[in-house]
Order: structure tokens, then C-alpha cells, then sequence
């Protein structure tokens, strides 16, 4: 807590420019014009809480302050949690103009002296500032000590701020040689300065320090300010801990004199607030004298001293604008090319990046678009006059300028590998899904990036309202063009001329055949790979007779992932030789219950889990199906939850078989005595039953099927139950329940007649066995049903291959929606599972394939390790193309690859990249980079992004030529 008094006899003065002076003067416009220049102030205690809650207000704070109350406020403004301070971890601020000063914004800004004053003279800015000049401070004065300051990561360097009056009589010359001069001044102030810099720019760049058009970098610095009692000098300390290890080298280097001095001259009021907080504090005040107060400014740099020192070596992109070009704040002569435009001086681009922390998938993607000839050309030109920073869904240019600095750095003159902290801090402020130091996937981050990159780009500022149409029978080119030239009225970007295409997209209807057909655009193809794994699915169904001839056989069929239920039925009949007057009532076993049947056709097979135990009965098929009876099978058991009690419990798979017109009881026993005949228990060898239960091999649902060994044992098994006697009544109880209320039970009669009125023609039995009727059956086996699948733990599949062409048939072919995908009708009013069919219409520039390798499911998720064996140098898509009206030459050029190793736990990402100077294809591995001695060598089971561009003409990529100069360094 700190006290801050005010009184009569202390008089402020602030700077007429004072940001807060004139907020307060516009407030109280009846306040006399001459507080300008003399304040005087009634006796005033303020109390500062370093971490308040902006929400609580004081109890003795006044809801309608006075002018006085509310100039105070205006000058002590609370501390709120944005002005927080910087850890040594965080990064600074991205390159950029910066954002536009509002009216509340209470930032600082250290600025050059001289860019400064030619802007308050340019534009007449009205502000008076204070100067100091700046001496060494006391610190770590003994090399031993600075070496354990620096090993304990608090090195702290100061120095001290003293008015310089003579610097106010005779002020010095903008840009004094041995000299370091800023300014300080406030945000509005700031604006109004840089805005005609920018003005001047356009008209004259040659008079004028190059601001916006050139790289220029706003660093947050923040800085610890104390005041001696008695003396106008400030202590000024720079901690490690309190920035970024970046920003703190910087903030030593432009403001601690040593060799040069550094004189600053403030025009934003704030050092004369510290000032005054120290005049004014209780005299009696038991606490230290050198109280540091926080101060966070903003280094707008933009003539950053070269980081190879005083060689002239230039390790950053020299862009040459008019005459001259900037190359980290040193001016070079270089010339225009003949078209007089601007002429590029850049590095190889062969620069790596370090990796972060988990940090490789987005090193992979970077390094293939800044790789990406027209994503170069344009983020080395005059990009940042087509920033938006009003467009709602983008990021306020952040993210631009950001990559668009990352980019420059990699195409630096003799650049080495960096870290991308500042691109990496970008990124997970405007996506929190990326922050942290988690795995993530290249693919997600290309996909945000691009679409972020187009909307802070995004030339067009007001989006028209386009309300989008059915075909309506109309011609496929004229809806097309319709729906491209709505989405370009509203979307215009170097992203997307260069990578956004457009494809067709069909749905219809599975009942009414209603067709709607729609053309949506794409930044990227996601392509399907088509490996047995993902396209076919191996499923075990357990098969039971209704009639007590055969025992319960489980088979294995493999059917299609995006297969129905007809489909599995279909492959189960062929596997245990359904007859022609047989059919198959498929259900789903669970606790001894049928808790599903599958009966309806077109019910997709992805709702089946692995986990789960399928039974399929064989039925006689009729032109009207019979009712059926379902004996459910219950025991007398202990229980833990019933404290050791007995009680009814179901055990092993229901039975089933056809009912006759007349039921009684009599009849409900002779069928369930007739359906247990495989399970009668053998008197000479009570422990063959086990053999119940036969296997076979998996077989294709499309292919010839063979009955397995054990089926055959399964068919003969009641021969040996034929001469054994009946059992007796009292080895069982028969009850009636009901599917929707299976507890309420009544017991049935052998002389009750009994009629099914369940709709569904399912009569449902519970048969209560009795211990002298278990000894007699072995039910072993209604226990032990397989799974539908059951996966093997590190079981080693044979390396798959396909070709890119097989994935794009597979993109195109025409597949049923999911159940969480369904598509509302128009024509029947309700939502349907359509079938959707897609097909390529116009294809982009710069045509990015992502290749589906991993898959996630409600229960599963894998990856495929494929081999896709994609084109080179040649990729033909022409036969894929819907739109023959274009002459468009659809063949594509790969140039960059990102690569994906390692399974589903964790990996690595890599990439790929085809130089274009070197003629060459080089690895880039995080911060190592390595040339490619064979061309084949970038096809392997790793490839997950594949960029490739379309040749233009007899172009290759050995003999295409860029657009603009460049020279490789």
C-alpha cells in the first residue's frame, strides 16, 4: 500500500500536451484555462493497491466526484489487471505499427528524438516536455557479483534520470553524434505523430525516417522507478525478471549510458507524477525512501542496430524503398528495376527454427509457406497498406505483421536459425488451443493461420449481405459462378487468389430424392487414404438356430466402414450359408438382456462398437413374419450390494424361436426345451460341452464362403443329445414380463392360454432355472460370447500402399452422411441421412492435399502409416475437373512436404522444402537444416501436407523463373 498526500503548498506542473490535462480539461470545460500551466491541490491522501480488484470500490469513494476529485483520478488512474507487468517469459510485442490510441489509452512511448520532432514540428503539435540526461547507477559493481546475479536470472541494471535544464535553453540537434535522445511521449500524441510520418511518407519518402513502410517493432519494456527523499534524480532499474530476455538485452542497449549518454525528454507527464508522489508522501512514512514504483513503456524501434555489431554485416532483409533500402536501421543504396518497383536484396531462405518446447508441427508448417513463391513476393513487398485492422473477424493485423516478420527473418542476408517466440506468443494469444507446450497438429495450425492471414489481409472492409441459392435446375457453370462471385464480394485476400479453390457439392435425399447441389469454397483437400483399415471393418456376429438343430456358431465378416445394417446381414447370410427360406434377426446382448435390434436396413454400422456382442437368430421366413418368443435365462445369486442375500439375476445370451397361432404354456415349454437341445450335458463326459462353441476365419462378405471345421461340429452337436430323458417341470418356472416394464412378472400356467399383443409380435419369457435343472444343461457357453472385434496389442500390420490418385477417388466418392451429420430436407421437412457426393470445380494456385492419416472416432482414434506414393512433378487432375468450360491447365508441381513421424501418443513434425535457386530439396528438421542428395527420398510414409503449385505453361520446377529480382545470397 502506498500514501500519496497532496498539498496546497506543492503546486504541479504538467505539459499543456498532457494526455490526462486534457481529458480532465474536456470533462471541466468551466475550469479556468490557466490550470494549464499551475495546479494547485487540496490536501489529498491516495492509497495505491498493487493488485486490486477492479470491481470493488472504495467505501469512501464519491459516485458524483468533483472537477478536482475527477482530475486527481485522472492523474492517479487506478491500476487495472492490463497494465500488468512482463515475466521473463513472455514475448514481446509483435512487429507492428501498432494498434490506433484511443481515448482511454494511457500507454507511454519511448520514441527517437528526432523522429519525434519532426513530427511535432510537421504537424504542430502543441507540448512541452521535460529533458533529463541519464548517468550510471549503482549495481552490481564487481564482476563476481554480476556473474551470480546473471546465474541467479535476477541481473537487474540501472541508472539514474537528473533534469537537464541547459538542454531546455539550448536544446540539442536532433541525431548529435555520440548521443542516444528520445522521447517520451503519450499514446494520443504518439498517433497524431505517427499518422503524418506516414502522411509524409506517401508524399516524400526520401525527407522523412521510414516508419510503417519498413520494418518497425513496437518491444514492451518494463522498468522500475524510485526517487531519492530530497533529490530530483530517478532511479531507473531494468530487471531480467521483469522481461523477456530479448527485451531486456534491447532496453540495456538503447537506454543504459554506457559509453554514450542518453538524454530523454518527456512529454508525457510521467516522470513529474513520480516526482510528486515522492514530494508528497508522509514525512513520518516508516518505510524505505527508495520506493520503486512500475512503469511500462513502449520502444518503438525503427532503427534497431545491426546484431553482427559495427561490421555493417547485414543479418536482416534489406528492402529497398524510392532510393534507398533499411536493413535493421542502416541505409544502403541499391537500384530500381526497370519496371520501378520494388527490388528485392534477400537470403537463401535456407534458416531453421528453433524449437520452443513441442513446437516442431509448427516449424513444419511455417518453413512450407515460407516457402511459397507468392506468399514471399508478397510478404518481402509493401504488404502492410493492405493490413484490416476493422475487420471484426480478424485479428487486427497481429497476426499478418507477425508472420510477416517471422518471414522476413528467414529470408535474411547471412541469417542463422532463430527462435519464433514473438510469431509463437501471437499465436496462442489468437488461438488458445496452440499456447503451452503441447504436441498439436501441423495441420490444425496451417488451417488457422491461413484462414487468420486472410482475414487480417482481407482487402474488402464492408461485406456485402449474398444470400446463397439452390440450383434449381439451373446450369451447373452459372450457379458456380454465382456462388464464386458472392464469396470473392466478401472475401478478397492474397490468400485467397493464391490458395482458395471451389468444389461442388451435391446431397440427396434417400426417401423423396430430392437433389441440392451447392459450390463452396476450400482452402485445402482433405483426402481420405484408402487403407483397409479405414474403408473395410472386421466384425464377429455369433449365429443361433431358432430350432434346436445347430449350436451357437460365431462368425467373422469384414464389411464396409460406411456400410448399413443390410450390409452386414447381407455378408452374415453368406458366411453361415443362409438358406433361401431362412432370414437373420440381428440383436445386441447385454447383462443377458436384447437390449437392440437391428431391424432397420439403413442404419449405418459405425454405431456398432467394438466392445459390443452381437447374435443373430435364424428364422423361418414368411410372407408375414410369425410372433417370436425370447427366453431370457435368470438364476438365484448373492450379491455384495444385497449384503449376501439371494436373488434373481439374468446369466448368458436370450433364446429365441417362432411361436404357432395357439399358445399355451405347455407349447412355451416344449419350444424352449426344443431350442436347449444343443446345451443337454453329455452322460459319459459332462466337460465336452465346451465344445459348443465353434470359430472361423475371417472371410470377405463379398467373396465365396466356407463353412470353418468347428461350424460343422457346431450343425452335428444334438445328435448326441437324443435319448436323454425330458426334464422334469420342476427344473423351471415360466414368467410373462413385458419389454417397458420387465419387473412386474406373472407366472404362466402349462394350461394358460397365453396371446401376444405387443405391436412388434415379440413375446417375452423369463424362465426362472432351478439348481436340478442347471446340472442338467451346460450354459456355459451363452456366457461367453466374442466381441465384435477385439483388438491385438501390438499386432503388425503389412505396410499399405496407394497412390494420391486412389485418395482423391475416394474424395469423390458418393458416401452416406453420419448420423451426426444429417441434412434437413426441403422437400420432406425433416432431417435425412443424405448421400453427398463431392467433385473438384475450379482448382487455386497453390493447391494444398492433406492426407487424412489420423482417425478419431466416439471410442477409437489411430494412425495410418500409408504409404501414399504422390507425383512430383507432374500431378494431373485435369480428369477430375467438373468445369470444362476454363482452359486452365490443371498440372501441379510439388515444392514443399510436412512430414509427420512417430504414432498417436507423440511424434515429430519435419518438412520438405524444394529451392528453387539451389535447384535443390533440402530437410528442415527444427533448427538443422540438410540438403537432399535423391529426389525420391521426400516420398515416404511420414507425408501428411503436400503443397503443390500449378506449372504455368511448359514451366518446371527446374526451370520456372519468380516474378520478381531475387538474388540468393
Amino acid at each position: 500500500m502506498v500514501n500519496i498526500v497532496i498539498h496546497d503548498v506543492a503546486p504541479l506542473s504538467l505539459p499543456s500536451g498532457d494526455l490526462r490535462f486534457r481529458r480532465w480539461k474536456k470533462e471541466n470545460p468551466e475550469a479556468s484555462s490557466s490550470f494549464s500551466t499551475r495546479l494547485p491541490f487540496a490536501p489529498l491522501r491516495l492509497r495505491f493497491n498493487p493488485n486490486p480488484n477492479p470491481n470493488q470500490i472504495p467505501p469512501s469513494a464519491s459516485l458524483n466526484p468533483s472537477p478536482a476529485q475527477r482530475l486527481r483520478q485522472t492523474i492517479f488512474p487506478r491500476h487495472t489487471p492490463g497494465s500488468r507487468m512482463l515475466a521473463a517469459s513472455d514475448a514481446p510485442s509483435t512487429s507492428s505499427p501498432g494498434p490506433v490510441a484511443g481515448d482511454d489509452d494511457d500507454r507511454v512511448f519511448l520514441v527517437q528524438h528526432r523522429w519525434w520532432k519532426e513530427a511535432q514540428e510537421g504537424a504542430g503539435i502543441d507540448a512541452q516536455g521535460v529533458p533529463y540526461a541519464s548517468t550510471p547507477a549503482g549495481g552490481p559493481t564487481s564482476y563476481g557479483m554480476k556473474v551470480l546475479s546473471l546465474i541467479m536470472n535476477d541481473y537487474t541494471a540501472a541508472f539514474t534520470l537528473r533534469k537537464a535544464d541547459d538542454l531546455a535553453i539550448q536544446p540539442e540537434a536532433p541525431g548529435k553524434a555520440g548521443v542516444r535522445s528520445y522521447a517520451l511521449v503519450a499514446a494520443d500524441l504518439f498517433e497524431k505523430a505517427r499518422i503524418w510520418h506516414l502522411d509524409s511518407l506517401k508524399s516524400n519518402s526520401k525527407n522523412v525516417l521510414l516508419t510503417e513502410e519498413a520494418s518497425v517493432n513496437i518491444y514492451p519494456i518494463m522498468l522500475r522507478v524510485s526517487v531519492s527523499r530530497g533529490t530530483n534524480a530517478l532511479t531507473v532499474k531494468i530487471s531480467k525478471k521483469d522481461n523477456s530476455a530479448e527485451n531486456f538485452k534491447r532496453a540495456n542497449k538503447i537506454l543504459v549510458p554506457d559509453p554514450e549518454p542518453v538524454h530523454i525528454w518527456d512529454f508525457s507527464g510521467r516522470t513529474t507524477f513520480i516526482l510528486m508522489n515522492e514530494w508528497n508522501r508522509i514525512p513520518q512514512d516508516p518505510r524505505s525512501s527508495d520506493q520503486e514504483m512500475p512503469l511500462e513503456i513502449q520502444f518503438y524501434d525503427i532503427s534497431e542496430p545491426t546484431a553482427n555489431g559495427a561490421s555493417g554485416k547485414k543479418d536482416e532483409l534489406a528492402l529497398t524503398m524510392g532510393s534507398s533500402a533499411l536493413s535493421n536501421g542502416s541505409m544502403m543504396d541499391m537500384d530500381l528495376d526497370s519496371s520501378g518497383g520494388i527490388c528485392k536484396q534477400v537470403g537463401s531462405g535456407l534458416i531453421g527454427l528453433d524449437n520452443l518446447g513441442n513446437t516442431c508441427f509448427m516449424n513444419s508448417a511455417v518453413q512450407c509457406l515460407a516457402h511459397t513463391s507468392k506468399l514471399v513476393d508478397y510478404f518481402l513487398g509493401d504488404y502492410h497498406k493492405e493490413i484490416n485492422t476493422y475487420n471484426p473477424l480478424g485479428m487486427k493485423g497481429e497476426l499478418a505483421y507477425s508472420f510477416g516478420d517471422l518471414l522476413r527473418k528467414i529470408w535474411a542476408i547471412d541469417g542463422t536459425s532463430f527462435p519464433p517466440r514473438q510469431f509463437k506468443a501471437r499465436l496462442a494469444r489468437f488461438a488458445p488451443q496452440f499456447n503451452g507446450f503441447n504436441q498439436h497438429d501441423s495441420q490444425e495450425l496451417l488451417a488457422f493461420l491461413l484462414d487468420g492471414l486472410h482475414e487480417d489481409l482481407n482487402r474488402v472492409k464492408c461485406k456485402p449481405y449474398s444470400e446463397a441459392k439452390d440450383a434449381d435446375g439451373r446450369p451447373d457453370e452459372e450457379v458456380a459462378d454465382e456462388y464464386w462471385g458472392n464469396h470473392l464480394a466478401r472475401n478478397d485476400s492474397i490468400i485467397v487468389d493464391t490458395c482458395q479453390g471451389q468444389y461442388k457439392s451435391t446431397l440427396v435425399c434417400p426417401l423423396c430424392k430430392k437433389v441440392s447441389i451447392t459450390f463452396d469454397p476450400f482452402m485445402y483437400l482433405s483426402l481420405p487414404l484408402p487403407s483397409t483399415a479405414t474403408t473395410t471393418r472386421t466384425m464377429t456376429v455369433t449365429v443361433f438356430s431358432t430350432d434346436g438343430t445347430t449350436g451357437p456358431c460365431p462368425y467373422t465378416v469384414n464389411v464396409t466402414q460406411s456400410g448399413y445394417t443390410k450390409t452386414l446381414i447381407d455378408a452374415l447370410s453368406n458366411a453361415c450359408s443362409l438358406r433361401d427360406d431362412e432370414r437373420l434377426l440381428v440383436a445386441e446382448v447385454y447383462n443377458g438382456s436384447l437390449i437392440r435390434y437391428l431391424e432397420e436396413p439403413s442404419e449405418v454400422i459405425s454405431l456398432i462398437r467394438d466392445g459390443d456382442r452381437l447374435v443373430a437368430y435364424r428364422l423361418p421366413k414368411d410372407s408375414e413374419d410369425p410372433p417370436i418368443v425370447v427366453f431370457k435365462n435368470e438364476r438365484m445369486e448373492s450379491s455384495l450390494s444385497s449384503f449376501g442375500r439371494k436373488s434373481w439375476k439374468n446369466f448368458g445370451t436370450p433364446l429365441v424361436s417362432n411361436l404357432p397361432d395357439t399358445i399355451n404354456g405347455r407349447t412355451i415349454y416344449d419350444l424352449f426345451l426344443k431350442v436347449l437341445t444343443p446345451f443337454r450335458a453329455l452322460k459319459d463326459d459332462m466337460s465336452d460341452v465346451d465344445q459348443i462353441t465353434g470359430k472361423s476365419s475371417p472371410v470377405n462378405g463379398t467373396s465365396d464362403i466356407e463353412m470353418s471345421s468347428d461350424a460343422a461340429e457346431c450343425s452335428s452337436i444334438n445328435n448326441n443329445a437324443g435319448e436323454d430323458d425330458i426334464m422334469t417341470e420342476g427344473g423351471m418356472e415360466f414368467f410373462l414380463n413385458s419389454e417397458r416394464f420387465p419387473n412386474p412378472r406373472m407366472k404362466i400356467e402349462m394350461d394358460q392360454t397365453v396371446t401376444v399383443s405387443n405391436p412388434k409380435k415379440r413375446l417375452l419369457v423369463s424362465v426362472s432355472w432351478q439348481d436340478n435343472g442347471l446340472k442338467q444343461y451346460n450354459l456355459d457357453s451363452l456366457d461367453s460370447l466374442p466381441e465384435v472385434f477385439k483388438a491385438v496389442l501390438f499386432a503388425r500390420r503389412p505396410q499399405e500402399t496407394c497412390s494420391l490418385y486412389a485418395c482423391l477417388e475416394a474424395f469423390i466418392k458418393e458416401e452416406p452422411l453420419g448420423p451426426e451429420d444429417m441434412w434437413y430436407c426441403p422437400g420432406c421437412k425433416e432431417h435425412r441421412q443424405a448421400s453427398k457426393k463431392l467433385d473438384l470445380w475450379r482448382l487455386p494456385e497453390i493447391l494444398i492435399i492433406h492426407l487424412k492419416r489420423f482417425s478419431y472416432s466416439r471410442y477409437t482414434k489411430n494412425k495410418l502409416d500409408t504409404f501414399v506414393d504422390f507425383p512430383i512433378h507432374d500431378l494431373d487432375l485435369s480428369r477430375y475437373i467438373r468445369d470444362r468450360s476454363r482452359q486452365m491447365l490443371n498440372h501441379y508441381q510439388l515444392y514443399a512436404v510436412s512430414n509427420h513421424y512417430g504414432g498417436m501418443g507423440g511424434g515429430h513434425y519435419t518438412a520438405y522444402v524444394y529451392h528453387e535457386g539451389k535447384k535443390k530439396w533440402y530437410d528442415f528438421d527444427d533448427r538443422c537444416v540438410q540438403g537432399l542428395e535423391k529426389e525420391d527420398s521426400i516420398k515416404t510414409s511420414a507425408a501428411y501436407v503436400l503443397f503443390y503449385r500449378r506449372v504455368q505453361g511448359g514451366s518446371s520446377l527446374d526451370t520456372e523463373t519468380t516474378t520478381t529480382t531475387t538474388t540468393i545470397v
